[in-house]
C-alpha cells in the first residue's frame, strides 16, 4: 500500500503559512511510525517535477530529467496502440499573451467537448502529418504525436508550466535543437492556423477561451510498470495550481481525513506501507519497518511535525 501525494507543499510565502496553521494529525502520526528513505533532491528549475520522478522510480522505468514515457502510458490507457514508436502528449492549449509575457493557462480552462476537440485535431492534423509525424486523438484534452524523434527529447511537464511563463520552459536542450525548433514552429503555425477557425470564433463569441497553441511534454517510448502501482492522492494540483490557498488547505484537511487515515490504519494494524510527499523541489518516501517494543515506546515521545516536512520539499 503506497500512497504518493503530489503538491504537498510550493515554495510560496502563502503555503508556509498555511501548512503552519493547519492540524494534520494522521501526516503527524505516520511522520512518527514510518521511516524516511533518502529524499530525491532536485530543485524547481528541473523540467520533470518531484512527483513525475517518484512515479517513474515506482514503476521501475529508465529516463532522465523531461524524458519519462507518460505520454506513452496515457495513449495505452486511451486504447491507442502504441508498438515500439516515441511517442508525445499534445495538449490543447491557451496562451495568454501579456505585456512581457506569454502564459499558459490551464488547460482544462479551455472546457473542450469531444466534438470541439475533434474539430480542432481534424484541423491541425496536416500540419504535424506534413512533417512526417502521427497525430493521434485520445481524448479531448489528450492528442498524441508518434515519431522517433521523441525517443529522448526532453520537455517541460505541464505541470511545472501552468500559469507561468512559457519562455523559460522551452529552452532548446543539448542535442535536441532540431527537434525544439521543429516544436517551436509547429507552435506558431497553429496558432495562425487555428485563429480564424470557426470552433475559435464561436468559443470567443461565448466567453471561451479560444485553441491558439499546445504543450508537447511526457516523451518517450512505451514501459511496463512495476506492479503495485502507488495511489495517487491528486486532489492538492488544482487549488495548488489556481493559487487558492483556502482550497488548498481544505483538500489537505480532506486527504487527512480520509487517505491518510486509512493509511495509518494500516500501518498500525502492521500491514507494509509507504507513504511519498512531493513538493516543488523534492521527494520524501517514508516506508514502514519492524519496530521493536523500546521503538514503539519511543515512538509514543517522538514528535515530526508535518510543516517542517513538507516545507523542506
Amino acid at each position: 500500500m503506497h500512497l504518493l501525494i503530489p503538491f504537498a507543499s510550493a515554495l510560496s510565502e502563502s503555503s508556509r503559512h498555511v501548512l503552519r496553521d493547519l492540524p494534520l494529525p494522521n501526516l503527524t502520526r505516520l511522520l512518527t511510525m514510518l521511516t524516511p528513505r533518502t529524499p530525491d533532491s532536485g530543485d524547481e528549475s528541473s523540467l520533470s517535477p518531484p512527483h513525475e520522478r517518484a512515479l517513474a522510480a515506482a514503476w521501475g522505468w529508465s529516463g532522465h530529467d523531461g524524458a519519462w514515457p507518460f505520454a506513452a502510458r496515457a495513449a495505452v490507457a486511451d486504447g491507442i496502440d502504441v508498438g515500439a514508436a516515441a511517442w508525445g502528449l499534445v495538449t490543447p492549449a491557451h496562451w495568454h499573451v501579456g505585456r512581457d509575457h506569454v502564459v499558459l493557462s490551464d488547460p482544462a480552462a479551455l472546457n473542450l467537448d469531444d466534438d470541439e476537440s475533434r474539430a480542432l485535431f481534424d484541423a491541425v492534423r496536416d500540419l504535424f502529418v506534413s512533417e512526417g509525424l502521427r497525430l493521434e486523438w485520445g481524448a479531448a484534452s489528450r492528442w498524441y504525436v508518434a515519431h522517433d524523434s521523441l525517443a529522448d527529447l526532453a520537455c517541460a511537464s505541464l505541470d511545472r508550466v501552468i500559469a507561468r511563463p512559457v519562455e523559460p520552459w522551452l529552452r532548446p536542450h543539448p542535442g535536441a535543437q532540431a527537434q525544439s525548433r521543429l516544436v517551436r514552429r509547429l507552435q506558431s503555425e497553429l496558432q495562425m492556423l487555428l485563429y480564424p477557425h470557426p470552433i475559435n470564433e464561436t468559443r470567443e463569441q461565448s466567453g471561451e477561451l479560444p485553441m491558439n497553441s499546445f504543450w508537447l511534454s511526457g516523451c518517450g517510448r512505451f514501459q511496463a510498470s512495476a506492479p503495485n502501482d502507488p495511489q495517487v492522492a491528486d486532489d492538492l494540483r488544482a487549488p495548488l495550481l489556481g493559487d487558492d490557498w483556502v482550497a488548498w488547505a481544505q483538500a489537505w484537511r480532506a486527504l487527512d481525513a480520509d487517505e491518510l487515515a486509512g493509511l495509518f490504519a494500516a500501518a498500525r494494524s502492521g500491514e507494509a506501507v509507504s507513504l511519498t510527499l512531493c513538493g516543488e523541489r523534492s521527494a520524501q518516501r517514508f516506508d514502514s519497518a519492524p519496530r521493536s517494543a523500546w521503538r514503539r515506546l519511543a515512538d509514543r515521545w517522538r514528535t515530526n511535525e508535518p510543516h517542517s516536512v513538507l516545507e523542506a520539499l
